[in-house]
């Protein structure tokens, strides 16, 4: 099954790094991680506390417009730090938009840097 860009519609492309796989758009930058990949990365990184939390939080939120890719149903808004990243209110990933990955580097106060920035080194250094 293609997956398709919840912003822009376009297929999505798949990366694999160590054993974690992305869906990337190549038209408008963004980014999707399958459930279990961030706390993936976040175990791999040292264990984010941070955003394990805001991940958590993420029920509580209201519905936005962009569609999960994996379910259709409209994602919920997760605060963190000034990013807002669109997650699929049943769990089945994160939507991060162009520049996203870069603000949560930042706002992790970088914990979640090494392997991030190896994953998205296209992203990251043109943000």
């Amino acid at each position: 099954m293609i997956r398709m860009c919840p912003e822009c519609g376009e297929p999505l492309v798949t990366f694999e790094l160590e054993g974690i796989e992305t869906d990337h758009c190549q038209k408008c930058g963004g980014a999707w991680l399958d459930a279990g990949e961030i706390e993936e990365i976040a175990d791999r990184s040292g264990g984010s506390k941070k955003l394990r939390a805001a991940l958590k939080s993420a029920g509580e939120s209201p519905r936005g417009k962009r569609k999960c890719v994996r379910c259709s149903a409209p994602m919920t808004a997760v605060s963190f730090g000034t990013v807002i990243l669109d997650r699929c209110p049943y769990g089945h990933g994160i939507w991060f938009d162009k520049g996203e990955i870069a603000g949560v580097i930042r706002a992790d106060g970088g914990e979640l840097g090494g392997f991030l920035k190896d994953m998205f080194k296209n992203e990251i250094w043109s943000a």
